[in-house]
């Protein structure tokens, strides 16, 4: 999915007080034009830029809204797609065409540079899902473009279940590689559910709430409210305090210690890199490649104008730990 803010903003991230749990909220905005998509962005923002490697998630529906994204490009992360319902079909430069499912991961690299689209099936199916990005280090941040799928199977827990499609969970292991350590789960609480679920004390953790009331801990989570747990902690109490199913996913990885400089789709270190990205879409490099089958009006979207400041890089995980300890 793309960032289709028509001026994205360089974000001036503050660090958060040292908390249990701390909540990010998070804020609309619209993909596309005016008949746009409402999309809930809760990564990044002021409060915190990352989770592990964890750089960016969009909450979506459900909603009979259509998804029409044209061609865009990417650099220096992979592309995470989940979906609770609907049907979306992604076409890349890679060559490669796939339909993304409820329950399926799609996982595009973009490494030095890709292109793809994304556009909702034409049947009336309510979309629901969460687009996620995920930061590439910068040994392998110009790695080649490649895709992954895989449909983890579902894994019992009590008054629970897991579907883990990244990483380990409750003795569930996903086989797609990745290039830093993460985790990734969607997490199904029956009515009235308390779980304590074990995770990795090196990791730091987000829980994504799709529809609750869930809390984490002691604290309540609305739709696309993402609950954030530092390192140090080996289990998360989760409970559902409503009479209806509950689902969430959670997100967790090694912090992520190297600075970084994101705009628009792109994901470098440098204000220099971001330039470089831009001007190589916008006169057509072969950097991005092209996208065949995208049947929209547009044949690529546009990057919006820079701003008129230098981009500076956000805080990584290890700062913004090291902040919140000297608060």
């Amino acid at each position: 999915m793309s960032n289709l803010d028509a001026a994205p903003v360089e974000i001036a991230c503050h660090r958060s007080p040292m908390v249990a749990t701390e909540v990010l909220h998070p804020r609309e905005v619209p993909l596309g034009g005016p008949r746009a998509m409402r999309v809930r962005r809760t990564l990044p923002q002021r409060q915190r830029s990352l989770i592990g490697a964890w750089c960016f998630i969009d909450h979506y529906g459900p909603a009979t809204s259509r998804m029409d994204v044209p061609p865009h490009p990417h650099t220096g992360l992979q592309t995470a797609s989940w979906l609770f319902g609907g049907e979306v079909e992604h076409n890349d430069s890679a060559g490669v065409r796939a339909a993304i499912r409820p329950g399926e991961l799609n996982l595009m690299t973009a490494g030095a540079g890709i292109s793809h689209s994304e556009v909702s099936s034409a049947s009336p199916a309510m979309l629901h899902g969460v687009q996620l990005w995920i930061a590439l280090p910068d040994s392998d941040r110009d790695t080649g473009r490649a895709f992954a799928h895989y449909a983890p199977p579902t894994t019992p827990l009590p008054d629970a279940t897991a579907r883990v499609f990244l990483g380990e969970l409750a003795g569930s292991r996903s086989p797609v590689a990745t290039f830093t350590p993460l985790m990734g789960a969607q997490l199904d609480l029956g009515p009235g559910a308390e779980l304590d679920i074990e995770v990795d004390p090196a990791f730091e953790h987000g829980v994504l709430c799709d529809s609750g009331p869930v809390h984490v801990g002691e604290s309540a989570l609305a739709v696309a409210d993402l609950a954030y747990q530092r390192p140090g902690r080996s289990s998360l109490h989760l409970r559902n305090a409503g009479d209806a199913p509950g689902r969430v996913l959670l997100l967790g990885g090694a912090p992520f210690t190297e600075e970084l400089v994101m705009w628009w789709n792109f994901v470098g270190r440098s204000h220099d890199d971001i330039v470089g990205y831009r001007q190589s879409w916008e006169d057509g490099d072969d950097r991005f490649g092209t996208v065949h089958g995208y049947g929209g009006s547009l044949t690529r979207l546009p990057a919006p104008p820079l701003p008129t400041t230098r981009l500076r890089p956000r805080p990584t995980s290890q700062r913004e730990e090291a902040a919140d300890g000297h608060r």
